[in-house]
C-alpha cells in the first residue's frame, strides 16, 4: 500500500492534494494507495473535508524502512517524517521551490512546476482521467486551488490556476465566492487554539542569515482576533522557539480582505529583519506590510538580515 502525504502541519491544498493522488493511484492506476496526515488538518482542511463528506485520513508520526511514498505539496525533509529518507520515495508532486535533502533508493518520478497549488498540477497530470473522479475529489481539488489562491488574490496565482479552478467549480455547480468565503470563515476561528498551536499552525522552516526561523503565516478574514492575542502570542514564540530548535518564530498575520500582512515585532532581531527584508520602519510591536500575501512568493525569498 502507497502512502500518499504532504507537509507538517496539514493545510488545504497538503490534506486534499494527498486524497487526489490517493484516488487517482487507486481508481485509476490500479495501484493501492492510502492518503494520511502528518498532524491534524487546520480548520479550513477540516472545513472541506466535512463540506465534501470525506473521512479524515490517518494521522502518522513516522514511516518505516521500506515504506512506499508519495510526498505532495513540499519537498523539504524538515517538513517530513524524520525517517523519510529511509522509506522508498516513489515520488513528488510539488509546486515549491526545491529544497534539498531527500534521498532516494532509486530514479523517480519529480514534478514541480510554478502554479499556485500542487492541485492545479494534479489537475494537468491526471488529465481525461479526472472525469472518472467522485465530485468530493473534485470538490477537493477547488478547494485546494481557491485555498492556495486565496480566491485569486495571492500573487502566486496564474491564470492556469484560475481557468482549472472555474472549470471546476462549473462542473460542480459550485459558486467560486460562496465556498471561498465559507472556507476562509472556517479558516479565521481560530478560537479554539492555544497562542503554541497558531504559531505552528501553517508555518515553515528556514534557515536565514545563519539564523533557524519557523516564519508561520495566520490568513485571516478577521485579523483583529489574532492581533488581539499579540502579547500572548510574542510570549509564546520563546517557548516554541526552544522546543522546536529554532532562534526565532516569524507571524505574519494575512489579511485576505484587504490584501496585507502584519508582522509581530517582539524582539531587535525581528525588527532588523523586518526593516532590511521589506524596507519598512518599524516603530512599535508590529508593521504592516502591504501587498505582502505569499510566504512561498514574497515573504521567503525577501527576508534577510
Amino acid at each position: 500500500m502507497i502512502q500518499v502525504f504532504g507537509h507538517k502541519s496539514p493545510d488545504t491544498d497538503s490534506t486534499g492534494s494527498a486524497l487526489i493522488w490517493a484516488w487517482y493511484l487507486s481508481a485509476v492506476k490500479g495501484t493501492p494507495a492510502q492518503a494520511k496526515l502528518l498532524g491534524e488538518p487546520n480548520t479550513e482542511a477540516a472545513f472541506v473535508l466535512k463540506h465534501w463528506g470525506i473521512e479524515k485520513p490517518a494521522i502518522i508520526a513516522d514511516v518505516a524502512a521500506g515504506d512506499a511514498v508519495v510526498i505532495v505539496d513540499t519537498n523539504n525533509p524538515a517538513e517530513l517524517p524524520p525517517s523519510i529518507n529511509d522509506a522508498n520515495i516513489l515520488a513528488i508532486i510539488d509546486h515549491h521551490m526545491l529544497v534539498g535533502g531527500l534521498r532516494t533508493r532509486t530514479p523517480i518520478d519529480i514534478t514541480m512546476r510554478p502554479l499556485a497549488c500542487t492541485a492545479t498540477l494534479m489537475h494537468d497530470l491526471i488529465g481525461a482521467d479526472l472525469a472518472k473522479a467522485p465530485t468530493a475529489i473534485k470538490g477537493a481539488m477547488l478547494s485546494c486551488i481557491l485555498s492556495d489562491t486565496l480566491e485569486f488574490r495571492s500573487p502566486t496565482t496564474t491564470p492556469h490556476d484560475k481557468a482549472v479552478a472555474e472549470k471546476l467549480a462549473a462542473d460542480l455547480g459550485v459558486k467560486i465566492a460562496d465556498l471561498a468565503t465559507a472556507m476562509f470563515e472556517a479558516k479565521s476561528d481560530v478560537s479554539a487554539f492555544s497562542d503554541a498551536a497558531l504559531l505552528r499552525m501553517d508555518s515553515k522552516e528556514y534557515t536565514v542569515a545563519g539564523k533557524e526561523l519557523r516564519v508561520s503565516v495566520l490568513e485571516t478574514t478577521a485579523p483583529k482576533v489574532v492581533l488581539d492575542r499579540k502579547a500572548s502570542l510574542m510570549a509564546s514564540m520563546v517557548g516554541v522557539a526552544k522546543e522546536d530548535g529554532a532562534d526565532q518564530v516569524l507571524l505574519f498575520v494575512i489579511d485576505i480582505l484587504r490584501e496585507e500582512a502584519t508582522l509581530l515585532v517582539p524582539n531587535d532581531l525581528v525588527k532588523q529583519m523586518a526593516e532590511a527584508s521589506f524596507g519598512c520602519k518599524v516603530t512599535g510591536d508590529t508593521v504592516v506590510l502591504p501587498g505582502i500575501m505569499s510566504r512561498k512568493k514574497q515573504i521567503i525569498p525577501s527576508l534577510k538580515l
